[in-house]
């Protein structure tokens, strides 16, 4: 005998659907997991409502979803770098990071964060390979939100090349090169040394490229150089320093340009008491980072390795 309970509806019409759905997910325990998921659900099938897209773009979309995974290993990853051209990092990132406490600004982490970076003295050069481009000099300190250094912060710092790869892309460069973890001094000071950055375009080979091709935009991003900035009873500040013109950063493929975080980069054609070593031309900036109170956290690199 068929014992079976039926529902109180089976689905008949496209307007069933998405209650149906939400019932099913109604014993969901987890409170916040519950939120996001009926949330995403609602949105999703509202989305498919009004785009009302046939079997065959279905299928399509499905594809892309699944290059996406199939594209992302350890020296890529696709998935944060479609998120980062379709603006949903920025979003997440000033969801999270309003910068109204006093503190710097934050920025994307982007896709190509290794960590484990090798750790430097004060002054030493990150780039450990033959890298063209002028020598560049950062300096600055690390301070409270009330102007106080933070001596023992940590300045985690990578960066393109001049040529536009990072070391990970690139067989030619060094391991590690143009990266590197700084320790401020007892006065909150760190002293970096690297090469000038310049823009470059986000891979193309992939879906991101098949994306920014169909919509006819800019591959470029602006130069900068990236930091993760740690100090104990803080919150990490994960950020960039952006050195272009405002064309280019205006028009940065992943909307992560912001003035607050624009360097104001010195080009130097003599010698400078400071830097007694260092032969001209070169740039240098000073840029101080602030850090809000806080629990110190860590991103999860988005990749692990070089490709071979």
């Amino acid at each position: 005998m068929n014992t079976r309970v039926p529902p109180q509806r089976l689905i008949a019409t496209e307007d069933d659907v998405t209650p149906m759905v939400l019932a099913a997910m109604d014993q969901t325990t987890d409170p916040r997991f519950k939120e996001i998921i009926t949330s995403l659900v609602r949105h999703l099938h509202a989305f498919i409502q009004e785009v009302r897209p046939t079997e065959e773009e279905y299928e399509r979309g499905l594809q892309i979803l699944n290059a996406i995974g199939q594209q992302t290993d350890d020296t890529h990853n696709e998935a944060v770098l479609i998120c980062d051209v379709l603006g949903a990092s920025t979003l997440i990132d000033l969801i999270n990071n309003d910068g109204m406490q006093g503190e710097t600004m934050s920025a994307l982490l982007g896709p190509f964060y290794r960590g484990n970076a090798p750790h430097c003295g004060h002054g030493e050069s990150i780039a450990r390979s033959s890298t063209s481009g002028d020598p560049l000099i950062l300096k600055g300190r690390v301070l409270d939100v009330n102007g106080a250094p933070i001596a023992g912060a940590k300045l985690d710092v990578w960066q393109a090349s001049p040529d536009g790869l990072y070391e990970n892309q690139d067989r030619e460069q060094d391991d590690f090169n143009l990266r590197g973890l700084f320790t401020t001094n007892k006065d909150g000071e760190y002293l970096i040394r690297t090469t000038k950055p310049a823009g470059y375009p986000v891979p193309v080979h992939t879906t991101t490229g098949d994306l920014l091709r169909a919509q006819n935009r800019t591959p470029m991003r602006p130069a900068h150089v990236h930091f993760i900035v740690s100090a104990p009873e803080h919150k990490t500040l994960v950020t960039q320093i952006f050195s272009d013109t405002d064309e280019a950063m205006i028009s940065d493929v992943v909307f992560g340009a912001k003035e607050q975080i624009a360097g104001d980069l010195q080009r130097h054609d003599t010698p400078m008491a400071d830097y007694p070593d260092q032969v001209p031309p070169f740039y240098t900036c000073t840029y101080d980072f602030i850090l809000k109170p806080g629990v110190p956290t860590f991103p999860e690199p988005p990749i692990k390795g070089k490709v071979s």
